[in-house]
């Protein structure tokens, strides 16, 4: 795989974008294609994860995005139960004899989606983005090949300011759409104050996933880190940020396959998923 120049990364060619906006699929938000991402449930699923995984099922939820780091805890448990498993979040950046691995087992489990959900995009200021353009690109090409999808999950940091854009931009220009997808996570777009819906069309064609998070409507302030008090988080539908516009738009965008996550909940993990299913629901084509 070639690598990315200096030039090519501060002048990214504007002809990988219509590329991008080639015939990608289109699915509303339905009862088939709502999931959840197991991180909600974090604290408890290790203690019982039959128990956990068919509460999930029963509220009606029918796909999964999982970690890697206790797939294989509870992939006995989920084999028993009707949840499909569509895409895992990797624990960072993989390389190598271990990610062949890696993408050979989640293949075999039947996963579409690979997701890395974490990276500092700003350190290592211009040179360190293009090194983890490099990165990422070289794990979508194996994905790729692999015939699955691989995509990066944005949080409030993803948005600072940098090189006369933001971080975030600056990356998705640095790689190649045929290899780097996005999963939008919609709260943290809120929290660095940009509106969910003008980003999703903003990358129209490259955002196959979608997180549903809602944020309080008390958390007001506009920040790019992630350290937003507990209450910041709420069940989807009770908060402020405007589902109805976001999922109104979403098909025509290209995305697919949509998961609940509440990071924090006041309460059970459980009442949280079920609250926002209920809303959701209300939302079904």
């Amino acid at each position: 795989m070639s690598r990315i120049t200096r030039r090519m990364f501060v002048a990214q060619s504007a002809a990988l974008v219509p590329a991008a906006r080639m015939a990608f699929g289109r699915e509303p938000l339905t009862s088939q294609n709502l999931g959840v991402q197991l991180y909600t449930v974090r604290n408890i699923i290790n203690q019982d994860p039959a128990k956990i995984l068919h509460e999930i099922q029963d509220i009606g939820y029918k796909e999964l995005e999982c970690t890697s780091g206790n797939l294989n805890q509870i992939w006995p448990a989920l084999k028993q139960t009707s949840l499909r498993p569509v895409s895992v979040h990797l624990a960072g950046l993989e390389s190598g004899d271990k990610y062949t691995s890696t993408l050979n087992d989640l293949k075999q489990k039947g996963f579409e989606y690979v997701v890395v959900p974490y990276l500092d995009l700003v350190k290592g200021g211009m040179d360190g983005l293009k090194r983890t353009a490099d990165a990422l690109n070289a794990m979508g090409e194996k994905a790729v090949a692999q015939g699955m999808t691989f995509c990066y999950h944005n949080h409030a940091h993803d948005f600072s300011a940098m090189g006369g854009s933001n971080a975030l931009e600056l990356m998705l220009k640095a790689t190649n759409p045929q290899y780097v997808q996005l999963e939008l996570d919609v709260f943290w777009v809120s929290v660095a104050g940009l509106d969910p819906v003008k980003v999703l069309q903003q990358y129209a064609g490259r955002v196959p996933l979608v997180h549903l998070k809602d944020k309080a409507k008390s958390f007001t302030k506009t920040q790019f880190n992630e350290n937003v008090p507990h209450d910041a988080f709420a069940s989807v539908g009770s908060g402020s940020v405007d589902f109805p516009a976001i999922l109104s738009i979403a098909a025509a965008s290209g995305v697919r396959n949509y998961f609940v996550e509440q990071d924090q909940t006041p309460g059970s993990p459980i009442d949280a998923l079920r609250s926002s299913y209920e809303y959701l629901k209300t939302q079904f084509k």
